[in-house]
């Protein structure tokens, strides 16, 4: 990821589908939007208009994939959503577009599954959720997938564990681009405590067993 600072705002566009993972795009914009003036946010789906999470509640999509503005950053979320989201050619086309200018393109948990099915990861590294890990790893062999890591970075992709992943692999990102002191304010201003080692991965123990995780095994 190029790292010399912006001589002004950067443009990052989250991307939305149905059932995406709530906390996979709002754990990172919470950390990006705490940078004002430096970053504009916008949603992008494939229409504008309102798109359901997972969990239930909506969120509005600025643009569609045929207005979106130029991105500076992509940031792509996980979810149940991810299993439609495999087989969504004209996602994987704007992906592949807009990844192809972007300063960086980010994923949170599942997001990477579908990177790796646009064929955007391959001869890369790149994680993705532990307990569901094998959804990622079955969509490309090209990809040299690391289990145990709480975000990887390789050229300008950056890709993120589950979840909660993605606020760690935001601030590392924020860090690149506008420097540690700039990250470090906003993890104290969300009162976040940031895991700074990319390799700290306690959830790889649950590597493809949910049920274990939730304790029911």
């Amino acid at each position: 990821m190029p790292n010399p600072t912006p001589d002004g705002p950067l443009t990052l566009g989250a991307v939305l589908y149905p059932d995406f993972e709530l906390l996979d795009v709002y754990g990172p914009l919470e950390m990006f939007g705490s940078l004002g003036e430096d970053l504009r946010i916008v949603t992008i789906a494939a229409e504008a208009g309102p798109v359901a999470s997972f969990q239930g509640p909506r969120s509005l999509a600025d643009h569609g994939f045929a207005d979106c503005p130029p991105l500076d950053l992509v940031l792509l979320p996980g979810g149940m959503g991810t299993l439609a989201a495999l087989e969504d050619e004209p996602l994987h086309a704007f992906l592949r577009e807009r990844s192809a200018t972007a300063r960086a393109t980010l994923s949170v948990c599942s997001g990477s599954a579908i990177l790796a099915r646009a064929g955007l990861l391959d001869g890369r590294k790149a994680t993705s959720n532990k307990q569901y890990f094998s959804l990622a790893t079955t969509q490309s062999d090209r990809v040299d997938w690391v289990q145990a890591a709480r975000w990887v970075e390789d050229g300008p992709f950056v890709t993120s564990s589950g979840v909660s992943a993605g606020m760690d692999m935001a601030l590392a990102v924020i860090e690149g681009i506008w420097g540690s002191e700039r990250a470090e304010g906003i993890a104290r201003l969300t009162e976040y405590e940031w895991h700074r080692d990319p390799s700290w991965d306690p959830f790889v123990e649950y590597l493809d067993d949910a049920s274990k995780l939730l304790g029911l095994a």
